[in-house]
Formats: structure tokens, C-alpha cells, sequence
């Protein structure tokens, strides 16, 4: 029989090593978005986001969510498969392109030979994405 511990294990680890890598990014950019909101609202001499939370601290938390509960508008011509997957493809290629940046000695998810080679690859690739969003919505203006 095959002792599932020792595939579970890596995996777990794997999976950790990439939450520590991601999650914090994730908090960084959504608190970075809230400050840039404060900075602009100063700048027009307005308060800015300060309802959710103490000093609006939770706002990033309340976008999400809000981001989560839109609707899917779909066009009347488009294809529906490929109109959703294109953004799933752009955004999922542009994680895995974090798969090489080292973040200290030792704090690299996939150390590669060719890990730049990597980098510019799936860099050029997350173009399609976008290309197949157009060509998806059946749109003479895209």
C-alpha cells in the first residue's frame, strides 16, 4: 500500500511555501490600493474611504467582497467558455511567473537554470489572454 504521508507532506510544504510567498503580496497590493485612495482623497480635499472599520482599515477586506459579488456580463455575441477563461489564463500566468524571483537565500520556489529564459516566457504568454478576451467577446471593436 502507499503511504500517503509521503506525498502529502512535499505537497503541504510546497503549498505553505507558496501561501508565504502570495499572501502577503496579495495584503500588500490591497493596502497599497486603500493608501493610494487616501493620498487621491486628500489631494481633492475629501475624506476618502473611512467607513468600513477603524479609519476604514477594513475597506480592502469590503472591496473584495464586493468584487466576489458582481455579476458575470457576458455579451450577446460572445462565446461564453473562452470570454471566461481568458482572464483566468492571464492572471494564472502571471503567478506562476513569481515561481522563479528569489526572495533571499534559499526563498525561491523553482530554482531553474534558465529561470530568466522562464520569466520572459511566461511573460510573453500572458499577451494571449488578452487576444483570446477580444477575439472571445465576437466584437468588431476589439
Amino acid at each position: 500500500m502507499v503511504d500517503i504521508t509521503r506525498y502529502l507532506i512535499p505537497t503541504l510544504i510546497t503549498v505553505g511555501y507558496i501561501l508565504l510567498i502570495v499572501l502577503p503580496l496579495v495584503v500588500a497590493v490591497a493596502y497599497l490600493t486603500y493608501a493610494e485612495r487616501k493620498v487621491i482623497a486628500a489631494m481633492q480635499l475629501r475624506r476618502g474611504p473611512n467607513v468600513v472599520g477603524w479609519f476604514g482599515l477594513l475597506q480592502p477586506i469590503a472591496d473584495g467582497l464586493k468584487m466576489l459579488h458582481k455579476e458575470i456580463i457576458l455579451p450577446t455575441n460572445a462565446n461564453p467558455l473562452l470570454f471566461i477563461v481568458a482572464p483566468i489564463l492571464t492572471f494564472s500566468l502571471s503567478l506562476v511567473a513569481w515561481a522563479v524571483i528569489p526572495f533571499d537565500k534559499g526563498w525561491v520556489l523553482t530554482n531553474l537554470n534558465v529561470g530568466v529564459l522562464y520569466l520572459f516566457a511566461i511573460s510573453s504568454l500572458g499577451v494571449y489572454g488578452i487576444i483570446v478576451a477580444g477575439w472571445a467577446s465576437n466584437s468588431r471593436y476589439s
